[in-house]
């Protein structure tokens, strides 16, 4: 008998964006944590976990793993047909060329063309700037992300950890209790509610909620 197997991401985000199925492809760099319910396999980059929970697999074939990405707390989607090594080769496999761009933008420096709306009066002060549009707004949005770095990453890890928490631990004892302590950053209460959690779940969500909840 053939089986395939397959990551998707099982949640719902109810918070974001209702009744949209979440999940994201596995790229060679990401650093991602695979559980098999409450229990860890492995932490790390992609293509050593994929592995991990392929060996995982070959012993408990009935197992039902999730890989999550730790950065978007999202879960990856990886073929995990064949041996340990194919499965490490798909994801190593370097993507084909890219296509020759005839159109605007300067793709050889990495700066890439789309469309931007704006106002009259914002292309008005755009057309006044030395530079030009393209290098004054490319500056503006390097200040921007420079200034709200803190905001920006305490913001995506409270988006992770609410993904991980709505998958593996939205039947644990007090989740929605430990979710109205993590969103208040109520660390001191979040902290004794899952500590009633198995140990990696536990661990794994304090880690995700941490840039959250000592977030100033």
């Amino acid at each position: 008998m053939f089986f395939e197997f397959y990551f998707y991401q099982v949640l719902i985000d109810k918070k974001l964006n209702p009744g949209i199925i979440r999940f994201m492809k596995a790229s060679p760099n990401q650093i991602c944590t695979a559980f098999a319910g409450p229990h860890k396999i492995a932490s790390g980059g992609i293509v050593e976990v994929a592995g991990a929970v392929r060996r995982w697999l070959d012993q408990d074939a009935a197992a039902t793993p999730l890989i999550f990405d730790d950065r978007s707390g999202m879960t990856i989607e990886v073929d995990l047909r064949g041996s340990v090594e194919e499965v490490r080769g798909r994801i190593e496999a370097p993507e084909g060329p890219s296509p020759e761009r005839n159109g605007p933008g300067r793709p050889k420096l990495g700066v890439v063309s789309k469309e931007v709306g704006l106002l009259p009066r914002h292309w008005d002060w755009l057309a006044t700037q030395p530079g030009g549009a393209s290098s004054t707004l490319r500056k503006l949005v390097e200040e921007a992300s420079k200034l709200r770095r803190p905001q920006d990453e305490a913001r995506l890890a409270q988006e992770a950890a609410y993904r991980f928490l709505s998958v593996m631990a939205g039947d644990l004892p007090l989740y929605e209790e430990a979710l109205r302590a993590f969103y208040k950053r109520d660390g001191k209460k979040f902290d004794t509610i899952v500590e009633l959690w198995p140990r990696d779940v536990r661990d794994h969500a304090k880690k995700l909620a941490a840039p959250h909840l000592e977030a100033k």
